[in-house]
């Protein structure tokens, strides 16, 4: 298959990266709710976070396939992609719907590593996952536009260079369809901060480096507008339908790590003089595990390929994130299970990545929300929201 031999070697690659940063690297930073800089600025050297960007501009120009094994690899090894995932899931709005100038003056820089683009500035603490009832807004005045607003759950502002944003440039009162009147920019951090943009972190379960943004008059000059005003919910929904294949494959590399991690101490941990995995009781639920991840894995792989086709993915990137959230915690509540008290020991690593993995039944997307978008869109049932 294309790319294969490609696939093999950044595996390989990121199989000895993740060597340098073991469960210690990450323990400390969990406790310290601190930004894994070092880890970061290592894939940044192998050009593995520049994966999707054109050769044109700097980058491998690979498909979201090489992205989504990367993020996977990075998970099977014990790491955590969310530090970084965002540079490769904001690439579908961008080079899809970006100009050749905004695309000629990111894009290098991003892909050297002297820009960061670890910011997806969509969602908002009255508004939720209905990204349409947004009320950011953006007014244009003359050269530029001027933000207000609140943005919420913004993971990695600190450490980010630039933001895209969706704000609302026509009242939700004025257009015929309330995905109209959005618009997507490209946001400077350290300008906006300096202009009226106040970032505050958010301390929580999980160490993602999540925060709340607060805009008060920020100018955005209208060249970082990405696209047409107003046409912005079509172009985010690029960027969203790759976020939801990226973070399924990051399950499903946290659901092989569960399993791994559950196999070898089931065949090491001797209970009554033999080996607990004998036990159909232990040996089951990673057996099962072990499946329901493989048939995720299969749904996570069509939308990819869906994607990278070109053809419309909504509902097979929502039902890839649904199965592989569902397989990850599964295997994480298997791998708990079958280390009984030690998997509550910090040294284990199962507790942090138990943790980690849970959030994903709640974001990009909540569990509830695919189900009504699928039972809308592809059974015909009534709308339930």
């Amino acid at each position: 298959m294309e790319h294969d031999e490609i696939i093999t070697q950044v595996r390989d690659t990121i199989t000895k990266i993740c060597s340098d940063f073991p469960g210690q690297y990450w323990r400390e930073k969990d406790r310290e709710q601190a930004y894994p800089e070092e880890f970061v600025q290592a894939l940044t050297q192998a050009g593995l976070l520049a994966c999707l960007i054109p050769e044109e501009y700097g980058g491998s120009g690979l498909p979201l396939r090489v992205a989504m094994e990367i993020v996977m690899a990075i998970h099977e090894n014990g790491a955590n992609a969310a530090a970084c995932h965002a540079q490769m899931y904001t690439m579908g709005t961008i080079l899809r719907h970006g100009s050749v100038e905004q695309k000629q003056k990111i894009l290098p820089e991003i892909a050297s590593g002297k820009l960061r683009l670890q910011a997806f500035g969509v969602t908002e603490p009255t508004a939720g996952t209905d990204t349409t009832s947004i009320s950011t807004t953006a007014v244009r005045e003359g050269d530029h536009y001027v933000i207000n607003g609140q943005k919420v759950w913004i993971s990695r502002a600190e450490h980010s260079d630039l933001m895209v944003l969706l704000a609302r440039t026509t009242p939700r009162d004025q257009v015929e369809k309330r995905t109209h009147g959005l618009s997507v920019f490209i946001v400077d951090i350290n300008e906006a901060c300096q202009a009226g943009m106040e970032i505050r972190p958010i301390r929580t379960m999980i160490n993602h480096a999540t925060t709340e943004i607060f805009f008060d008059n920020v100018p955005v000059p209208v060249e970082n507008r990405i696209g047409e005003e107003g046409k912005g919910f079509s172009y985010i929904l690029s960027g969203m339908n790759a976020e939801r294949i990226l973070i399924a494959a990051e399950c499903i590399g946290d659901a092989n790590w569960f399993i791994e991690t559950a196999k070898n101490y089931a065949n090491e941990r001797k209970v009554f003089g033999r080996p607990i995995g004998q036990n159909q009781g232990i040996q089951f639920p990673i057996a099962r595990a072990y499946a329901q991840t493989q048939a995720a894995l299969l749904m996570v792989q069509k939308a990819t390929q869906l994607f990278d086709d070109g053809h419309d993915c909504g509902a097979e990137a929502n039902m890839a994130k649904l199965l592989a959230s569902e397989a990850s915690w599964a295997a994480a509540d298997m791998c708990m299970q079958t280390h009984g008290g030690y998997g509550l020991a910090e040294e284990y690593d199962i507790e942090r990545k138990f943790r980690e993995t849970r959030l994903y039944q709640i974001a990009p997307i909540s569990t509830n929300l695919i189900l009504a978008y699928l039972g809308e869109h592809r059974l015909g049932l009534p709308r339930s929201y």
